[in-house]
């Protein structure tokens, strides 16, 4: 539910919540550099609070560490009093510790003379230690299982085309539940649109492609589902994402694009659920190679690139046609800021493909917001961090 940054710190307090009884009157919450850049703008489910406090306030308050990563469901309205009540009257704090790698969080509870400890580490539930009071009460290896499945994907000896010709001989029921991730993520993408919801972009491509501005083709049903599926996670509404690669973007991109072009040439629900199988294990096999990138980094490249060579597949592209779309994935993508010239026109489809939807959403009054990123107050600031960016 939400961000999973954000539902990973609320899942290490609830953890220390019920160890404490529920009990507690201050709340220190530690994190690496990358769960706070990835988490902090998101919006938590049912509300319209977007700070990594009022999440680590709620997964204590509700203390479900049971419901995992979706221990934010359904917030409500006096849990969300309760929660803002306590932020302006105790002590809760988000620390940063750069000196941590991958993912990182720590948890520390407070009541009176009592102190629980949880750390999750590597991935969004792994929690790898609890102690009370000083003692264990909890404690696992902190490579664990994660470790193995990542060798796995990280090894020399993986190929692309073995990855795929598993996925064509395994029986398919084993791949069948990926369906519910379309259904789920579906979902998404109907509430983005009907609501309108974050900058609204989903309903924006829905609407020009109603008007006729757009053509319904496989391009842009693809675009309008990923972008209303993005827009609804991010701005807090109560739904489910199935997620890939502990992502709930990377889900949503590695999933939609595969659906949007199954459902535009009809295949079959066995040949979707094995296309999206392909298209999540790519995305797993890149992303853990280029893991030190922001989560929407890694997710336009990685989950990008995983939709790609599943839709390649889906169309019956060769393998040969599979691993030249994931080279024209990431050859466009990483180039728009490197200066290889082979790939300019790719680059250049992209960039015009850019210049005529940005100047339609400024007409709509729909424009990215001002953060404390590369947006900033005037286009003249915005520029000058465009350059700071690029020279860094």
């Amino acid at each position: 539910m939400g961000s999973l940054e954000a539902g990973a710190i609320a899942l290490a307090a609830a953890y220390a919540s019920k160890t404490l009884g529920g009990r507690f009157d201050s709340i220190s919450i530690i994190v690496n550099a990358k769960v706070n850049t990835d988490g902090a703008a998101a919006v938590i489910p049912g509300t319209k609070e977007t700070s990594l406090e009022i999440a680590a306030v709620l997964g204590a308050i509700k203390r479900q560490p049971e419901k995992q990563l979706s221990v934010l469901a359904s917030i409500t309205t006096e849990e969300l009093d309760q929660g803002k009540d306590f932020l302006k009257q105790k002590d809760v704090t988000i620390s940063i510790d750069d000196s941590k790698k991958g993912l990182w969080i720590e948890a520390y509870l407070r009541f009176g003379q009592e102190e629980c400890h949880v750390i999750i580490k590597d991935t969004h539930t792994n929690v790898v230690s609890i102690t009370k009071n000083g003692q264990f009460i909890f404690k696992q290896d902190a490579s664990g299982e994660t470790a193995k499945e990542r060798a796995v994907f990280q090894g020399d000896e993986i190929r692309i085309a073995d990855m795929i010709s598993i996925v064509e001989k395994m029986p398919w029921y084993e791949m069948e539940f990926l369906l519910d991730g379309v259904e789920m993520n579906c979902f998404a993408a109907e509430i983005g649109i009907a609501k309108k919801m974050g900058l609204g972009i989903g309903a924006f491509f829905h609407s020009l492609i109603a008007e006729g501005v757009l053509s319904d083709d496989i391009v842009n049903y693809a675009k309008m589902l990923t972008a209303a599926a993005a827009d609804a996670r991010m701005s807090g509404e109560n739904i489910k994402i199935m997620s890939c690669a502990g992502s709930g973007s990377y889900g949503i991109t590695a999933i939609l694009p595969v659906y949007a072009v199954g459902k535009k040439i009809c295949v079959s629900k066995e040949r979707l659920a094995r296309a999206i199988a392909i298209s999540l294990g790519i995305t797993i096999y890149i992303k853990v190679r280029i893991d030190h990138l922001p989560a929407l980094c890694g997710c336009a490249t990685a989950a990008a690139a995983g939709a790609s060579a599943a839709i390649t597949w889906l169309m019956n592209g060769e393998q040969r046609n599979i691993e030249n779309s994931i080279k024209n994935v990431i050859g466009c993508l990483t180039g728009m800021i490197d200066d290889d010239k082979t790939g300019c026109g790719l680059r250049l489809s992209i960039a015009a493909t850019a210049a005529v939807e940005g100047s339609l959403m400024a007409q709509r009054h729909l424009v990215v917001p001002i953060s404390t990123g590369m947006i900033g107050d005037t286009i003249e600031q915005t520029i000058r961090n465009l350059g700071q960016v690029i020279h860094s």
